[in-house]
């Protein structure tokens, strides 16, 4: 992808943050893939907008694109997804250890 004249691969977040691109992800999650078309009667755009988010989660490693004939079908590639679980999983430790310590402390209150 090309953004003010310089490369730029899309990470995992960034192509996750927009809720088309979720939306997208879950409709690949169910089926073995999907192609354009298919894809583009379950939005309010046209075509090339739904392809330049294909192309944003294809940048990232999210989907895998493969040509039969004159389409293009897409599936999910998940493995990425995983950095996303992993940084969440952080958090749900680091929130869960806090309550534990508020937890203590609201009981050496009573």
């Amino acid at each position: 992808m090309i953004l003010n004249g310089k490369s730029q691969v899309k990470d995992v977040y960034d192509a996750v943050a927009d809720p088309t691109r979720r939306k997208l992800l879950q409709m690949l999650a169910d089926v073995e893939e999907l192609p354009l078309h298919e894809m583009t009667v379950h939005f309010e755009m046209g075509r090339t907008a739904v392809s330049k988010h294909l192309a944003i989660l294809k940048d990232a490693d999210l989907v895998i694109a493969r040509r039969v004939g004159r389409e293009t079908r897409y599936r999910l590639n998940a493995t990425p997804l995983k950095q996303i679980q992993d940084w969440v999983s952080f958090y749900e430790g680091f929130w869960k250890e806090r309550i534990v310590k508020l937890n203590l402390l609201l009981e050496e209150k009573k």
